[in-house]
C-alpha cells in the first residue's frame, strides 16, 4: 500500500479537477469562493501533519463552528441543562428547516441544525455580547494554538440575509428555548460561522477531539475530555446534514461538514483528518471532500465498527 501521504497525494491529483457541485449562493460572499481550490490534511494526536493541496487558502468554518460552540455551552451549563433546551436526535429534514421543533418538548432536534445551533450559541455565559465574543473566540484559539479573526463581509452577508434564521429564532422565542435578546444571539451565532480557517486548522481541531481535548501541539486542554464524547456522538449522528446515515454506513467516523466546503473527521486516539473544497452537493457538503473521505475510510479501515485488521492498517501508516 502507498504511504499515507503518497495516497494523499494520489487522491488530490485524482480529484483536483472534479467539478461537480455548486457554491452555496444563499450566503452572498459564499458564492465568491474559488471553486478550484482543493485541500486536505491528516494531524495526528501527537502533532505530525500528512497534507495535499491547498491547507492554508482561508475560508469561513460556517456550520464546523457548531460542533464547539456546543462544546463550550456543556462546559457553561452541563449535560443536563443543556439538553432541556437542544436534544440529540437526528431529524432527516434539511439543517435549515422551519418546523424541526419536537413536538413535546418544544426543543430543537440536535445542535447540528441550525434552530438548535442558535438555541446553544444563545446559551454562552458572558456578562454582556463582547464578553460572549471574546469567550467564543478564546475557545477556538485554545483548538487552533493561534488568533482567530472574523470575516467582517460574511458575517454582514449572514447578518443581512438570514431572515430564515431570524423566523427560527422567533419560534423558539415563542417556546422559551431562547432568551428575550434574539438579535445579540443571532449576532453571535453569524460571527461563530465567519470565524476564519484552513484545512489544517480544521485537521488541527479535529486532532484535538481525537486527543481528548487536548490540543496535540500546545498541549493546552481546550475542552474537558469529559465532553469529548458528547461532540463525537452528535457529530456522528447528525453531523453530514441529510447525508448523515449515508456517511455512517459508507465512512463511519465523527464528522462535521459546513457550506463552505471544509468537511472535519475524527479517528479517535489517532488523529483529525479535515478536507476543503467548496463545491458541494444539494445537502451542503463538499463533494471532493466526500470522495477523499470515502476512499481513506475503505483503504485504512476507519469505520468505527470494521473489527477487522484495518484500523492497525492506519496506525502502521502514521509510523
Amino acid at each position: 500500500m502507498l504511504s499515507l501521504q503518497s495516497f494523499l497525494d494520489d487522491l488530490y491529483d485524482r480529484y483536483r479537477d472534479l467539478n461537480e457541485g455548486r457554491l452555496a449562493s444563499y450566503i452572498p460572499e459564499l458564492a465568491k469562493a474559488d471553486k478550484g481550490c482543493f485541500g486536505i490534511s491528516v494531524v495526528t494526536t501527537d502533532g505530525r501533519c500528512f497534507e495535499a493541496g491547498e491547507v492554508h487558502q482561508p475560508f469561513t468554518i460556517q456550520s464546523i463552528s457548531k460542533v464547539f460552540a456546543y462544546g463550550l455551552a456543556l462546559e457553561d451549563h452541563g449535560r443536563d441543562e443543556l439538553f432541556e433546551k437542544v436534544g440529540v436526535e437526528p431529524t432527516g429534514d434539511p439543517f435549515n428547516s422551519l418546523i424541526r421543533l419536537d413536538e413535546d418538548s418544544k426543543r430543537p432536534f440536535n445542535p447540528m441544525i441550525n434552530a438548535g445551533a442558535i438555541a446553544t450559541t444563545s446559551l454562552i455565559d458572558g456578562t454582556d455580547p463582547t464578553d460572549k465574543l471574546n469567550r467564543l473566540l478564546a475557545m477556538f484559539e485554545g483548538y487552533l494554538g493561534h488568533n482567530v479573526v472574523i470575516d467582517m463581509s460574511t458575517f454582514m452577508s449572514e447578518r443581512s440575509t438570514g431572515h430564515r434564521n431570524r423566523a427560527m429564532a422567533h419560534l423558539m422565542l415563542n417556546f422559551d428555548m431562547i432568551g428575550h435578546d434574539i438579535n445579540s444571539a443571532l449576532d453571535l451565532y453569524f460571527q461563530q460561522c465567519s470565524v476564519m480557517v484552513d484545512c489544517h486548522d480544521l485537521a488541527t481541531m479535529a486532532a484535538t477531539l481525537a486527543n481528548q481535548g487536548v490540543q496535540p501541539v500546545t498541549k493546552v486542554q481546550a475542552i474537558s475530555g469529559d465532553y469529548v464524547r458528547d461532540l463525537l456522538s452528535v457529530m456522528y449522528t447528525c453531523g453530514m446534514y441529510n447525508r448523515a446515515g449515508e456517511w455512517a454506513y459508507r465512512v463511519g467516523i465523527p464528522a462535521k461538514s459546513g457550506v463552505s466546503g471544509g468537511i472535519i473527521a475524527v479517528v479517535p486516539g489517532k488523529a483529525g483528518i479535515a478536507t476543503f473544497s467548496p463545491l458541494i452537493d444539494a445537502n451542503g457538503n463538499s463533494i471532493r471532500g466526500l470522495r477523499v473521505f470515502e476512499e481513506l475510510s475503505q483503504a485504512y479501515g476507519l469505520h468505527l465498527f470494521d473489527l477487522s485488521m484495518g484500523r492497525c492498517v492506519f496506525t502502521k501508516a502514521l509510523e
